[in-house]
């Protein structure tokens, strides 16, 4: 099975894409009615991390998939998949914002973890759109070592610049 047809089986059975993208903002609506001010306390922020994996994972890929399929693959805006392109993105943002309601989100465990996990892919994207767009390996006879270097210090630098401004 490839990814397509993954997407493809997910689009053809759509109740099971919904029932996930629809229960995860939902459990976190009524965990912070019933949680209300318990945020921070042992079985709310375990409950919190959970669903911000459920919803990150899923919607963090689906915006790389978004950036990958628009800038490089040049899909077109009529062509966006609703139930595996944009329903996840809108299960993440609504589900951190009703956790942000409750809890601060530095206090749910693991949960920076998924913002290094944003800076890794953003800084590979946006090296391998360099890569495209300038054809370097076609017009160069640089060591490609110099290009992993390259990388190392871009992610570096993203990750050095995402801690002052989150600061």
């Amino acid at each position: 099975m490839t990814l397509g047809d993954f997407f493809q089986a997910l689009s053809d059975n759509p109740a099971i894409v919904c029932f996930l993208f629809i229960s995860v903002p939902l459990t976190a609506f009524l965990a912070s009615i019933f949680g209300k001010k318990e945020g921070a306390a042992s079985p709310w922020k375990e409950l919190y991390s959970a669903l911000v994996y459920l919803t990150c994972i899923p919607g963090i890929f689906a915006i790389t998939l978004n950036v990958y399929l628009f800038l490089f693959e040049r899909q077109r805006v009529n062509d966006v998949n609703l139930y595996t392109q944009v329903l996840p993105i809108i299960s993440m943002v609504l589900t951190l914002w009703l956790i942000r309601k409750n809890v601060k989100l530095d206090q749910v465990p693991g949960f920076e973890k998924l913002g290094g996990l944003i800076m890794i892919l953003f800084a590979l994207i946006v090296f391998m759109w360099i890569l495209e767009k300038t054809h370097i390996f076609a017009i160069t006879i640089i060591p490609f070592s110099y290009f992993v270097i390259l990388f190392v210090v871009l992610l570096v630098g993203i990750r050095f610049g995402w801690r002052r401004i989150v600061k």
